[in-house]
């Protein structure tokens, strides 16, 4: 089967914020004889290790789908400070990516930090795919009643995480300030 992925082709056909235009387009896909891919996060602090994960997320199938939690659900489940990024500019920057064929904005989560599932309870994907420890089982077994295939992928990037490189910025602006502070 041929590779769908747009390559860099007007990036903003990617995006489709329309739920139920997404839906009527993977179905199309689907019948078209293509297995539909979808996976979802926050992608605060676009860093190699999402990169990795899209990339091998990609391999399991031909249309790569890709939730972007919006800013109200980031700050329910990741906490008030978070995310760093606007939604609108990580659904952008996820457009960009070779390997992503569709990206959506979901509010998929509700006052109590339960998951509602409503982009894969529509698009019913050939294929979920979860970073290792991102669901706890419970979670994954819900997600397997609107997908043909789960699959969980270890985190790509042994170095880097957005939890780390924030930790990371704010340790190394606390030293300079206390070196700036100490000589004076």
């Amino acid at each position: 089967m041929e590779n769908f992925s747009n390559k860099g082709k007007n990036d903003h056909k990617k995006i489709i914020l329309d739920i139920e235009k997404l839906t009527k387009v993977t179905n199309v896909m689907r019948e078209l004889g293509y297995r539909i891919i979808v996976t979802i996060g926050s992608w605060d602090l676009l860093h190699i290790g999402h990169v990795r994960y899209l990339r091998k997320a990609k391999t399991h199938g031909d249309i790569l789908v890709v939730g972007v939690d919006s800013d109200r659900a980031v700050k329910i489940y990741k906490g008030e400070l978070r995310p760093i990024i606007p939604e609108n500019e990580r659904v952008e920057m996820l457009s960009y990516q070779g390997c992503v064929d569709f990206v959506t904005l979901i509010d998929d989560v509700d006052n109590n930090k339960k998951w509602l599932y409503e982009l894969i309870k529509k698009i019913k994907p050939d294929v979920f795919i979860a970073v290792k420890d991102s669901y706890p089982k419970e979670q994954k077994e819900e997600i397997k009643q609107f997908c043909k295939k789960l699959v969980v992928l270890p985190r790509q990037a042994e170095e880097t995480s957005t939890s780390r490189t924030i930790q990371d910025v704010v340790k190394k602006t606390l030293e300079k300030m206390l070196t700036k502070t100490d000589r004076r």
